[in-house]
């Protein structure tokens, strides 16, 4: 029988709860009993977690409500790329501050999220969930209201950070509030939110600017977060439970600033190195990021051992599940992001399409990654960690019918001759992405599940940003004409290639892949915890 949430056993604590639910002899899920208000929860250190809230923990409602925290800021880090020229066209701005209009957000989002997560954990989750929404939602208005681009840039820095304080508390509180079932399902859906938003946030972005709504031109892109962000927040008052570790902490200021050196000396010059045209700066900004790196890992490993709590606690990677799911994460995220971004160039610049129908080009990948993302939760049931070799293998497949469909269509492309290899691609990626974030968590206790999150999503986020940054300049580096353009987009798919067959073979090291095994030897009628065999 599964151990549970409610032991004070420090051993058995740590592996508390169902990973990914209950299984019968028939290997169908079912669901754990769901959180109570108020349940104090050990630890692995034998600290309380609190929960307060509804009755069942985080409903359905609350966990729309949270969703819909995680899905503004993805959808705004896409959306913003389509309105570029409009930007550029009523601003007037320089090429570095449109760019900064992008890595200014994503620099402080990366650089807060760690912070964020464990200020969740100390003061309340729903608290700091609902302080970045509103933080959120002003900032969205400031940047639809900004006069010139200088300003603009600052409500995105600014909403950068509103952003950082709010996404953590949302995987922290499915983590904290939910079991069982109901946790692989919320966690399922938290992955397809955003993957969702980064193919949506095309779409939506070319409607809005394309509509042009009362000459306003880009500006309702960021407008439309202010009546979302208002009505989660009456939401969240209601039905967002409020978890906390039971003993507050001091904020880690050293290793606060260690990890913020290290994450902009990786994102501000590989963001706007290129068009600056590589001054010594940004050359000397990456060669001091290995040294900021190693500052902040060796500053944690002291803080911790002397029995205080650091900002990222290194038994964090003790966790096979959290140290091998990161080394996953990195390369596929970042192959994500390139794919986004070079496959909105190949349309706009070498077919010379709008961009509403680079986004439209998106909804097939779009639909098959949600029809992929809503059927994890049955498939981890049964088949376990196979499920994200099963992704990646299909990714694979789908990039390279993308591949030979560039490479012989070319120049009579069309977004229309894209659409099966979109599709199986888009399946492959929801089968990866949706669990991917519950499988690095399964084993984080729920008194870490700020910190745990806020490593998570700062790894996606950073990942995110190398890929557009690396891929991404390869691709512009060999797009100098239509030629090019069909070149550079091959070569990203071949990179990518060799990431989803990576993300295969290396789903085979994590926790969880022989649970079919598993449970194909339990006694009839018995219940087995599907726990992982390390």
């Amino acid at each position: 029988m599964p151990s549970t949430l409610h032991t004070t056993n420090p051993a058995r604590t740590r592996d508390a709860g169902p990973r990914f639910g209950l299984l019968t002899r028939s290997g169908r899920g079912r669901s754990a009993p769901a959180v109570a208000p108020d349940l104090r929860r050990s630890s692995a250190q034998g600290q309380p977690e609190h929960t307060a809230g509804a009755a069942q923990g985080l409903n359905s409602i609350g966990l729309a409500v949270v969703l819909i925290g995680a899905l503004l800021p993805m959808l705004d880090f896409f959306i913003v790329n389509v309105a570029l020229p409009t930007i550029d066209a009523d601003l007037r701005a320089s090429q570095p501050m449109l760019e900064l209009v992008v890595s200014g957000y994503a620099s402080a989002y990366a650089l807060l999220l760690v912070l964020g997560g464990r200020l969740g954990d100390s003061l309340g989750r729903k608290r700091l969930f609902m302080i970045g929404m509103a933080a959120f939602t002003l900032t969205s208005l400031a940047c639809g209201l900004a006069p010139d681009a200088m300003a603009l840039v600052v409500g995105r820095i600014a909403q950068g950070a509103s952003a950082a304080l709010m996404v953590p508390q949302v995987l922290a509180t499915i983590q904290a509030a939910t079991s069982g079932e109901r946790r692989t399902r919320a966690l399922g859906r938290y992955g397809a939110t955003g993957g969702l938003a980064a193919a949506l946030g095309q779409v939506l972005g070319g409607l809005l600017v394309s509509a042009n709504i009362d000459g306003t031109g880009w500006r309702p892109i960021f407008l439309v977060n202010v009546p979302i962000g208002l009505a989660g927040l009456v939401l969240a008052r209601r039905y967002v439970p409020d978890t906390r570790h039971g003993n507050a902490a001091r904020v880690d200021g050293r290793g606060t600033a260690l990890l913020g050196l290290t994450v902009l000396a990786i994102l501000i010059p590989l963001t706007e190195g290129r068009s600056l045209g590589w001054p010594d700066w940004t050359i000397a900004l990456l060669a001091a990021a290995p040294l900021f790196a190693a500052a902040f890992c060796l500053t944690e490993i002291r803080i911790e051992r002397n029995g205080r709590t650091p900002l990222v606690p290194p038994s964090l990677l003790q966790h096979a599940s959290m140290r091998i799911g990161l080394l996953l994460a990195l390369p596929f995220f970042a192959g994500f992001g390139a794919f986004m971004f070079c496959y909105a160039l190949l349309v706009q610049q070498g077919l010379h399409d709008s961009a509403l129908t680079a986004g439209v080009g998106l909804l097939p990948m779009a639909a098959s990654f949600l029809l992929a993302s809503l059927s994890t939760s049955r498939l981890l049931a049964r088949y376990g960690a196979r499920v994200l070799a099963a992704g990646g293998l299909l990714q694979a497949a789908g990039l390279a019918v993308l591949a030979v469909t560039v490479y012989y269509s070319w120049p009579g492309l069309s977004v229309a001759l894209l659409a099966p290899g979109m599709i199986i691609a888009g399946l492959g990626q929801g089968l990866v992405m949706s669990p991917l974030f519950g499988v690095v968590l399964s084993e984080v206790p729920a008194t870490s599940a700020g910190a745990g999150s806020g490593v998570l999503t700062t790894t996606q986020q950073t990942a995110l940003a190398l890929g557009v940054a690396t891929l991404g300049s390869m691709f512009l580096t060999l797009a100098d004409d239509g030629t090019g353009v069909r070149t550079g987009f091959i070569a990203v798919l071949a990179i990518q290639l060799v990431i989803a067959f990576a993300v295969a073979g290396g789903a085979r090291r994590l926790p969880n892949w022989r649970r079919r095994a598993q449970a194909a030897q339990s006694p009839s009628g018995e219940l087995l915890a599907v726990g992982a065999q390390h």
